[in-house]
């Protein structure tokens, strides 16, 4: 393959902005975006469906069953209903930042921009260190789904991760464009798939079928809560795990062509993934299945019984009801789920070390692509990571592996998430400083700033509250203090919050080797710089200000 070599980045613009800069500035790149070796190859098609579906994967499939085990019913809508919030408050933070400055590796560059290099670098790599752990973990989830159907036992656990490794990495080796056809039909099978969960669940918990009785809210008034506050808490992690890479909309941006109307549009969808896939997917199986029973993936371990089937609450429920062609058709679709999400990692990861190289954060090598491209360095060090790091599910039960990494990803994601609303707010407050009008936004979020402050606090009380759940374990509850000892809860510590650990350590030394501010002085942040300003005929693409039907015709169907 072909390697181009970088080239310089122009100074001048080559047309009429909409937003022109000031006269006292030098006019910068009309498309800062494409100054890098990446392409402008997506389209808003291609947006919107990545938005919809590159999060639904291991998290809400299989580790609802963990979480439902642990905390009960109500705990587990209550978990999605909350990290749904935080989802929608980075969206539309996102939404204003990727339109105004959609860069690779964006979170890096916003968060380097507005609040300090070095935090800008903890994010890149932290964001980098998830999208390998979130593909080890999607190859392991593989290897669970399979483990459903008859036969496939016979091939050892290693054989599946090689193979299922090959198809991801073949995925993200061909043209960007191909696997953004990948992800909007594998968006596409999910979306529509999930109206048949719900319409069918919905009638296993109120009709019943020829095995079982109608459930109602049956485990709602028995067992709404497992294990108290510390098993509502656990419940947590999965879910934050589970709605991971909602972001990846910010790296897409900065290859489509237009995402002055990409980018509102896949933020004015953010709200139908949530109610559909996670609150109504999460309401769907706490009316049907039972959090005892010991079928449930996760229950095998961690004080379960250890002879369970360790499947999907979403299949054990139509295998109780039947017919089982619901139940394989399920587990096909989880299967898709899982490949699907292991290649939007892929794609991410190497997006953010791209990012990282473009701005002097990691090796210059890193930013190279190939004439199609295609990060080739990249992608070859995430995916070569992400797939070594899965062998560990050939020695280590599918569900004890899920938990140790779904932690780490999960932690990384609320310091991303955190610094994503962080930058937001001070990205509007030097805007105004400056004396810019919001006027002058291309997109303007109507839920700015309450959004972004209501991501900020949450995302540090939950690493507050994860912190707890580290040192006094739910485990320690379940098993006693006998059952786990000393060094059992050192290790269950790491185990949990080591993510965390990397990130002080990573800021600590960029801190040092950065030096300057804590902070960036927002007087002299340069805003246009970095900026992407708009030719007439860019039109603001679907304001979240349109009518709710219009907004589900936008969703849906462009």
């Amino acid at each position: 393959m072909e390697i181009s070599t970088p080239s310089p980045t122009s100074t001048t613009s080559t047309s009429t902005s909409t937003n022109s800069p000031s006269p006292s500035k030098p006019t910068p790149n009309l498309d800062h975006g494409a100054d890098t070796q990446l392409q402008r190859t997506l389209s808003t098609r291609h947006l919107t469906m990545i938005a919809l579906g590159s999060s639904i994967g291991m998290g809400l499939w299989l580790g609802s069953g963990t979480s439902l085990r642990n905390g009960g019913p109500a705990a587990l809508v209550l978990g999605y209903i909350l990290a749904g919030t935080m989802v929608w408050s980075v969206s539309h933070a996102i939404g204003e930042m990727a339109v105004l400055y959609p860069l690779p590796s964006a979170f890096v560059q916003w968060s380097s921009m507005f609040i300090s290099p070095a935090v800008g670098f903890a994010v890149g790599w932290a964001y980098w260190f998830g999208a390998w752990i979130t593909i080890a973990n999607e190859l392991q989830g593989v290897v669970t789904v399979l483990r459903f159907w008859p036969g496939t036992a016979a091939i050892p656990t290693a054989a599946w991760l090689t193979i299922f490794w090959l198809v991801i990495i073949l995925i993200n080796a061909f043209a960007v464009r191909f696997f953004g056809e990948v992800e909007v039909v594998s968006s596409t099978i999910k979306f529509c798939w999930i109206f048949v969960v719900i319409i069918s669940l919905a009638v296993v918990s109120a009709s019943g079928t020829p095995s079982q009785p109608p459930i109602g809210f049956h485990h709602w008034t028995t067992t709404p809560f497992r294990h108290g506050f510390k098993g509502f808490l656990s419940v947590l992690p999965t879910c934050i795990f589970a709605m991971s890479g909602s972001e990846t909309a910010a790296l897409v941006a900065s290859e489509t062509q237009n995402p002055r109307k990409s980018v509102p549009r896949a933020v004015s969808s953010i709200w139908l993934r949530l109610a559909l896939f996670y609150i109504l997917g999460s309401l769907a199986i706490t009316i049907t299945v039972d959090p005892g029973d010991p079928d449930l993936f996760g229950a095998g371990s961690g004080g379960g019984s250890g002879s369970g089937r360790n499947e999907s609450p979403f299949v054990l429920a139509y295998r109780n009801a039947g017919p089982t062609v619901l139940a394989h058709m399920m587990n096909g679709v989880i299967f898709i789920s899982v490949v699907s999400t292991g290649s939007v990692a892929a794609y991410g990861g190497s997006r953010f070390l791209l990012g990282l190289s473009e701005v002097g954060m990691a090796p210059r090598i890193f930013r190279l692509a190939d004439t199609q491209g295609r990060p080739l360095y990249s992608l070859l060090l995430t995916l070569s990571l992400g797939g070594g790091l899965s062998y560990l599910n050939a020695t280590a039960s599918g569900a004890t592996v899920f938990t140790w990494f779904s932690h780490l990803t999960s932690l990384f994601t609320l310091f991303g998430w955190g610094c994503i609303c962080l930058s937001h707010l001070r990205m509007r407050k030097a805007w105004k400083i400056q004396g810019r009008r919001e006027s002058e936004l291309p997109w303007r979020s109507w839920a700015v700033p309450w959004a972004s402050w209501w991501g900020v606090v949450w995302c540090g009380v939950l690493l507050g509250a994860e912190f707890w759940l580290a040192v006094w374990p739910l485990d320690v509850d379940l098993q006693g203090e006998e059952g786990m000892g000393r060094v059992d809860r050192v290790k269950h510590f790491f185990a949990n919050y080591v993510s965390v650990v990397v990130i002080v350590l990573v800021y600590g030394g960029a801190r040092w080797w950065f030096g300057g501010r804590w902070w960036v002085d927002l007087d002299k942040v340069d805003l246009d710089a970095k900026r992407r300003f708009y030719v007439a005929g860019d039109e603001e693409g679907g304001s979240p200000r349109k009518g709710f039907v219009k907004r589900v015709v936008d969703a849906v169907l462009r």
